[in-house]
């Protein structure tokens, strides 16, 4: 090897050192003065092998590959949710978070060695396909999955152009193909509805940087359709999270005082109470909150805090069980560092990593048939059936404590479909029970009164 060579490996050695040491801060530099000769010998290692593997390696490598990969080794030991960014990959994070991006729309993770599907967006190709939470992709047009950032890139594209996306599925005996065309994939977080007089219905798909200001414009509108409001369902089902800030403001809407969340990390720096402010709007009408396993980081935020304030019964099934607060650090050269900082506990104490949310009323999901929906029929004869039967004396009409009023039927759609076209509402078993829930508190309220 020409001493120009070797030069050239050192000098991407101590770069790559340089930037390691940057971002983990003064703190490791103290560590690394603490052991020095160790730390010193395990980088000598370092460029030891980064030789012999440029020298005699069999095909010609790139140096600056091999040690990007290094890097991002070392930081993706620590945890599924820890990473080296690539320019791309941080500038795909940003985008994520504020603008839109083309592809087959969904949020996925490092689970068990396989890019996992933790929920499909609404609306978007992957979801009107089909491809489901817990969803393992192997293949994307053909060439083998192996990390997130290929992933991601091969589904990534023009929109209009095909993709195959081919996903391993529990209790599926084969790998199940989806050929999809990219599009446009708008980050829209908030969709609403009013189920029935009085109930409104918000579906916060993701969090992102305007999601509260459309969650209270939504609100308001429900409100004021539904004045007085008796209820609301709050769908974070399939939710894969989002920015902090965003779940703390949305669960400040409905608690006054007390601490939304805490996060302690390895220093005192990195621990901190948020606590709740007083709104000058009093929202005290009861909620239910539907979660389940696609229901992760943020929007786990949300519904601990409103679970420990008890100001919401949570519906549903566990959630996904990120309980981790990440940071992302700028780089040189447009990389980016994302890193795990701290754990986050609900306002009892709980840490839900690993664990997830459990709701507090268990209700797996299922299609409703129309036999459900029969408003109460039970196929016995009444006595209005009798032929001759003798008619009721007509009496003046009071208007009851909880007006009903009937909600279209419906077209046979899957839960993956909007759940927002009316015609799907009624055949989601969740929302249902929710909205049945709310109904029997408000007819338990008048009881006796």
């Amino acid at each position: 090897m020409t001493a120009k060579r070797k030069g050239s490996i050192k000098l991407w050695v101590v770069l790559a050192t340089a930037v390691v040491f940057w971002t983990v801060g003064a703190g490791f530099m103290k560590d690394l003065a603490a052991s020095s000769d160790e730390t010193y010998k395990g980088l000598k290692l370092f460029t030891d092998v980064l030789e012999i593997v440029t020298e005699k390696y069999v095909d010609e490598v790139d140096t600056g590959q091999l040690i990007e990969k290094a890097i991002q080794g070392m930081v993706h030991s620590l945890d599924p949710h820890s990473s080296l960014l690539a320019p791309e990959a941080y500038e795909d994070l940003r985008i994520d978070t504020k603008g839109n991006f083309t592809g087959i729309g969904i949020h996925i993770t490092l689970r068990d060695g396989f890019v996992t599907v933790i929920s499909p967006i609404e609306g978007t190709p992957a979801f009107k396909a089909g491809i489901q939470a817990q969803d393992r992709i192997v293949k994307v047009d053909d060439t083998a999955v192996e990390d997130l950032r290929q992933a991601v890139n091969l589904m990534r594209g023009p929109k209009g152009t095909p993709v195959k996306v081919t996903v391993l599925r529990k209790g599926a005996p084969e790998p199940i193909e989806f050929d999809l065309v990219r599009d446009v994939i708008p980050v829209k977080s908030i969709k609403a509805q009013s189920l029935k007089p009085g109930y409104g219905y918000i579906w916060i798909t993701n969090f992102t940087g305007n999601t509260t200001e459309d969650f209270l414009d939504a609100l308001e509108k429900l409100e004021s359709e539904n004045a007085p409001m008796k209820g609301l369902v709050l769908d974070l089902r399939n939710n894969g999270g989002g920015l902090l800030e965003e779940s703390l403001r949305i669960s400040d809407i409905f608690i006054d005082d007390g601490i939304i969340l805490s996060i302690k990390g390895r220093g005192e720096g990195n621990a901190k109470d948020f606590p709740a402010k007083a709104d000058s709007v009093k929202r005290d009408y009861p909620i239910v909150m539907l979660i389940n396993g696609g229901s992760a980081s943020a929007s786990e935020i949300v519904a601990g805090a409103l679970q420990d304030h008890k100001r919401a019964l949570i519906l549903g099934t566990t959630s996904f069980g990120k309980g981790s607060v990440q940071t992302v650090e700028s780089l040189r050269d447009g990389y980016g560092l994302k890193l795990t900082i701290a754990r986050y506990y609900t306002p009892s104490g709980r840490s839900i990593q690993a664990k997830g949310i459990e709701p507090d009323i268990v209700v797996p999901f299922k299609l409703l048939e129309e036999a459900d929906q029969a408003n109460g029929e039970d196929g016995f004869v009444k006595e209005s059936d009798l032929k001759n039967h003798l008619e009721g004396q007509a009496e003046p009409k009071e208007k009851p404590a909880v007006e009903e009023k009937e909600t279209p039927s419906v077209n046979g759609a899957e839960s993956r479909v909007n759940p927002l076209e009316m015609d799907n509402l009624k055949r989601d078993n969740q929302i249902m029970r929710a909205l049945d829930i709310l109904v029997s508190y408000d007819l338990f309220k008048h009881l006796g009164s």
